[in-house]
């Protein structure tokens, strides 16, 4: 899959003995960019163990210190498609490195700031930096793997931020007991400069021919309605998921009896379970990309379900966490990997709008879930909610896959060379 280059791999849910079979190694530049995204999801969540000892020191409220997060999501929904269009003109390599500049640049101020307005705008602009890093990371990823292996590359990619939640967010945490609140931010920090120099070192300069883009042409790639499809299936596979992950502490000490001293321990099952699902979703994608996103839907509405049913017995309840981790959250690759392609001669800006849909489905869903846990549902009504959102994924993935069967089918291998915008 070239990206600004216009011409694009065209991969078809076919068997493997019918199209191109993917390496066997991916590039080192994947692991890398995966590193990336590991400091980026750390940094996401690390402020949720943070939070007594934020507000204690800046003088406010854990209630409004929460919004060190919340500014961090909405920063994500505006700033990856800004960012990804700011950054047009562009080379990636060069993107990705003051992204991690500024990255790193928001985390000092934050370790140094004392009033609680200084960190909200710290925070909001190291938002920005993530959303331009993981517009230009997974075109560059897509890009470097080729179109047999594109899925299984974005999986790794997306793997760094699971894999945050099971390492990175926990020992920062941990840390943060340790040396203060301040301490992980300037870890931090120094990781975000030392990514600047594998980035420069690891990510080739662009060779397809860097072009000057307008902004007319890559809005052109909205008038894709499989495009569409996929973001709203984006949107409502971690909304379904992430509206219930949101709230589960109350259902598993409220509901399932659970111990609060073990709640930490379920969490890291669903991280767990969610790094292999990126993984396991990302390989399964590149083969069968469509039955792959049908499946994780439907399995996750009735892990959801089962959760809502089976929710006051402890042992089965952590099992569907778990379970949950990896269905719930495996197809993400494979619909980046389908966002990027249906945005045609504009992969760049259809990556950036995955990611705002990915965090416009989380803060819906979850603003949803909380005020279903105040109804007569109670704990349940998060995971309520969850079901109901997973099953509505149903609708978009399955009209992809019905709008790709009526489309002509690329021969094998081929190239489709495109002079505009691919629309549905």
């Amino acid at each position: 899959m070239t990206t600004r280059g216009g011409t694009l791999h065209a991969p078809a849910d076919v068997p493997t003995g019918d199209r191109e079979h993917p390496p066997t190694r991916l590039p080192l530049v994947v692991y890398v960019l995966a590193l990336g995204t590991f400091l980026m999801g750390t940094t996401e969540f690390v402020v949720a163990g943070l939070l007594p000892e934020i507000a204690g020191d800046v003088g406010t409220g854990v209630a409004r210190a929460g919004l060190l997060i919340t500014v961090f999501a909405v920063g994500m929904i505006v700033g990856a498609p800004l960012m990804a269009m700011l950054s047009l003109r562009l080379p990636r390599r060069l993107t990705l490195i003051l992204s991690l500049g500024v990255f790193a640049a928001g985390h000092v101020v934050v370790a140094l700031g004392t009033g609680f307005g200084v960190l909200l705008a710290a925070r909001f602009l190291t938002a920005l930096a993530t959303g331009a890093f993981w517009a230009v990371a997974i075109v560059v990823a897509a890009h470097a793997a080729g179109p047999a292996a594109s899925s299984r590359a974005l999986g790794v990619v997306g793997a760094g931020a699971m894999l945050a939640n099971v390492v990175g967010v926990p020992a920062g945490a941990f840390a943060g007991q340790l040396m203060g609140w301040r301490g992980p931010f300037w870890a931090l920090a120094v990781l975000g400069a030392a990514a600047m120099v594998l980035i420069a070192r690891h990510v080739p300069r662009d060779t397809d021919g860097h072009r000057a883009v307008s902004v007319r042409s890559e809005l052109s790639a909205l008038r894709s309605g499989r495009l569409w499809l996929a973001l709203a299936a984006c949107a409502t596979t971690t909304g379904g998921v992430l509206s219930t992950y949101t709230y589960i502490s109350p259902l598993l000490t409220g509901r399932a009896h659970l111990a609060a001293a073990l709640v930490p321990l379920v969490l890291v099952g669903f991280g767990v379970g969610a790094l292999a699902g990126f993984l396991v979703g990302g390989r399964l994608g590149d083969r069968r990309p469509y039955a792959t996103t049908i499946a994780a839907a439907a399995v996750t509405t009735v892990l959801l379900l089962a959760i809502c049913l089976l929710s006051a017995h402890t042992a089965p309840t952590i099992a569907l966490v778990a379970l949950l981790g990896l269905f719930g959250l495996g197809a993400n690759p494979v619909l980046i990997s389908l966002g990027v392609r249906f945005a045609g001669r504009a992969p760049t800006l259809g990556s950036a709008l995955t990611v705002s849909a990915f965090n416009l489905g989380t803060a819906v869903g979850s603003w949803i879930a909380g005020l279903a846990l105040d109804s007569p549902l109670g704990a349940t009504g998060p995971a309520a909610v969850g079901t109901a959102i997973a099953a509505l994924t149903l609708i978009p993935t399955i009209a992809i896959a019905v709008v790709q069967r009526r489309r002509p089918t690329a021969p094998s291998g081929a190239v489709v060379h495109r002079s505009a915008p691919e629309n549905a």
